[in-house]
């Protein structure tokens, strides 16, 4: 490959797997001069090739489950590293050099799996850190100045470690996304850093020792939160706070001693998955009933028994898995059948006698798990299995009967016996009543409005009702014709199948069936699937697909022409922005649920300048005699407010004294006392 020329213009490279044990490495890599990423991933390397000094222009490099002992070597001379991960390797602390945390662009770095005891010296200094995993090692505190800097960061693993304790810098944190705490001896942390994380989505403290008393006592400000892990720790209750987490999708108390849930619970209106295992329930409450987004519902291993699962539970119509294993329930519930989605039903080792007849209509259900329930009967299939009505007896007498209850307490719970012709009589005379009440008022309904609508035609002449309905708005516009032949064939969306176009210099260019499913993550696609409907007649289905890391002019192009192609096809259907990794299970099926992506893409339709990029920078100059110069960060939080009424005043002033500072330091030392900041 060498002799072609071409490995100068390869962007990416994958040499995992490889064996470069015992000293021997590529020595062509070296010619990649454009190369932007690369992974080393379980290649047996003992230490960084010298060849990644000419790697100029890497920004990823991924050199994870080796045997590293050291990062030292070629790593601080590549100016443009953006991301650094490590896992999985031998590094020690002396193992991290302290000048590549002086990268301007260095965001990304994971030394996680190592053996770490302490935070890597001058990590302070990486001020454009985004993600940080720092987990599985054995760190046990964390300095204080740590996160006077790392104001940006999104993503922090901190899991599995010795840390016995927070530093209260981390209310800085006011981008942090993702936080991740699990297995740390936290118990006497308050956490009282966590309401000020305003865009926290995501909290796991599993197993850190929280209890009612070291919980927050609000998290009323994190409306983003959606994901919580609080199991294996010893909560009794559910902590009071989590109750107004209303973007609440994901919450896991497994492995905890609660013995009751609150009523309040109705409140997570947008729970999708509630794990509550191992704890000591005997019930659920009714409120559970009203989680209608609920997905998937676990309480195994609880202490649930005849009326720990509430009748009312068939209103989860979202509900797909519901585990209830290794409790004391008898029966469950006949509202449970109503569950159409429901595809996994685990109701092992408990105490079940029988089962609801209704089970065989959950044509769904892909397991059924009963095992360990020695006197279970399984009910009988249904004579006719095509039948469209099924009648179920959901009567208490029934249900008793089922239960093994004895003959007196069936009647004693029945009152007078369903065979009772007197009854029978006057039930029937009640419910014909009733229904000539309602016939005769449906009646005199309909000939009222019949006759107001009369009226209203003879007031307004000969119009007639057909012309009184509002027209559309859109229907009263004239569109004018638009010629789109230069895009699409005539032949576009004629027979059923799959096209794609991919945006290239603003215009769809068609892509080969061949790589329909795969997509580059720079680029944007237009995804138009043909089919006939019931009728026999064409149909549309069309999807625009954005990468995640395509430019503005793809992104807009490709929502343009998807509009075009509506245009051109007439229809009437809606077109669907489907995003790089959140793709709707709808677009999925339209690939066999086959999606792949590939990094890189075609470059931009705007014409572009590579030029060097200055950081804005701010400073705050202090001092009397001995005049300082301290970087601050570059936000109006760093201005001191008692200055701000004077900060515009004397603006030409402080930049004229930026610009004088190197040369002439003792004209400086005659300026004002007071602190300023200023920006180059």
């Amino acid at each position: 490959m060498a002799s072609t020329g071409v490995l100068p213009f390869i962007r990416g490279v994958d040499l995992s797997g490889n064996d470069f044990k015992g000293g021997y490495f590529p020595e062509h890599v070296k010619c990649m001069s454009s190369l932007r990423w690369l992974k080393l991933n379980r290649t047996g390397l003992c230490y960084l090739p010298e060849e990644l000094a000419s790697l100029q222009k890497l920004e990823h490099i991924s050199v994870s489950h080796n045997s590293l002992t050291t990062l030292h070597g070629e790593l601080s001379s590549l100016p443009n590293l953006r991301a650094v991960v490590a896992r999985a390797n031998n590094l020690k602390n002396s193992g991290v050099p302290d000048d590549i945390f002086q990268l301007d662009d260095l965001s990304v770095l994971d030394l996680s799996f190592n053996q770490l005891t302490e935070i890597p010296r001058d990590l302070e200094n990486s001020r454009n850190m985004l993600v940080l995993n720092l987990s599985h090692n054995s760190i046990d505190s964390i300095p204080n100045q740590l996160f006077i800097n790392l104001t940006d960061l999104l993503y922090l693993d901190l899991s599995d470690n010795k840390l016995d304790s927070l530093p209260p810098q981390m209310r800085r944190l006011v981008h942090l996304q993702t936080l991740t705490l699990n297995n740390n001896p936290l118990m006497h942390a308050q956490l009282r850093q966590l309401p000020a994380m305003v865009a926290l989505q995501t909290l796991h403290l599993r197993n850190t020792q929280r209890t009612q008393s070291n919980m927050p006592t609000s998290l009323e400000g994190l409306t983003h939160l959606a994901d919580v892990d609080l199991s294996c720790n010893d909560l009794t209750r559910v902590p009071e706070c989590l109750y107004s987490l209303g973007s609440l999708k994901r919450l896991n108390l497994s492995s905890n001693q609660i013995s009751e849930l609150s009523l309040c619970i109705d409140q997570w209106t947008q729970l999708e998955t509630l794990n509550l295992s191992r704890n000591q329930l005997t019930s659920l409450p009714s409120a559970i009933c009203k989680l209608s987004k609920l997905k998937k519902l676990y309480v195994n291993s609880n202490k649930l028994d005849f009326d720990g699962v509430p009748p009312g539970v068939g209103k989860l119509s979202s509900l797909t898995e519901f585990m209830a294993a290794n409790n004391n329930l008898e029966l469950i519930p006949e509202g449970l059948c109503r569950c159409g989605k429901l595809k996994k039903l685990v109701l092992n080792k408990n105490r079940l006698v029988t089962l609801p007849e209704a089970i065989h209509f959950l044509t769904d259900l892909e397991m059924l798990d009963v095992r360990e329930n020695p006197n279970l009967v399984m009910p009988p299939k249904p004579a006719d299995t095509a039948a469209e009505w099924y009648n179920i007896d959901f009567s208490l007498q029934n249900q008793l009967r089922l239960a093994g209850a004895s003959p007196a307490t069936v009647a004693a719970a029945g009152g007078a016996s369903p065979r009772d012709p007197l009854a029978r009589k006057m039930r029937l005379r009640r419910r014909k009543d009733c229904s000539q009440d309602d016939q005769a008022k449906q009646v005199l309904k309909g000939m009222s409005d019949v006759a107001h609508d009369k009226n209203n035609l003879e007031e307004n002449g000969d119009l007639k009702y057909a012309d009184l309905k509002v027209r559309r708005w859109d229907k009263s516009i004239e569109k004018p014709q638009l010629d789109y032949s230069e895009f699409y064939t005539e032949d576009t969306g004629q027979v059923p199948g799959v096209s794609v176009w991919q945006i290239e210099n603003f215009v769809p260019m068609p892509v080969d069936e061949t790589f329909h499913s795969k997509f580059y993550e720079a680029d944007c696609y237009i995804i138009l699937k043909t089919f006939l409907d019931d009728n026999g007649a064409l149909n549309w289905q069309i999807f625009y697909w954005i990468g995640q890391e395509a430019t503005l002019d793809k992104k807009a192009g490709s929502a343009i022409h998807a509009v075009n192609l509506r245009n051109f096809l007439g229809a009437e259907c809606r077109t669907i922005r489907e995003e790089m990794g959140d793709e709707s299970e709808e677009f999925s099926a339209v690939f066999n649920n086959e999606i792949s992506y590939i990094e890189g893409g075609t470059s931009s339709g705007f014409y572009t300048v590579e030029d060097t990029n200055y950081p804005v920078r701010l400073y705050r100059i202090y001092g009397k005699k001995n005049i300082r110069l301290e970087s601050v960060p570059v936000k109006a939080s760093s201005l001191d407010p008692r200055y701000n009424t004077h900060f515009s005043a004397t603006w030409k002033t402080s930049l004229k004294l930026v610009s004088m500072f190197g040369t002439q330091l003792n004209k400086i030392k005659k300026c004002s006392d007071k602190t300023k900041s200023y920006s180059t």
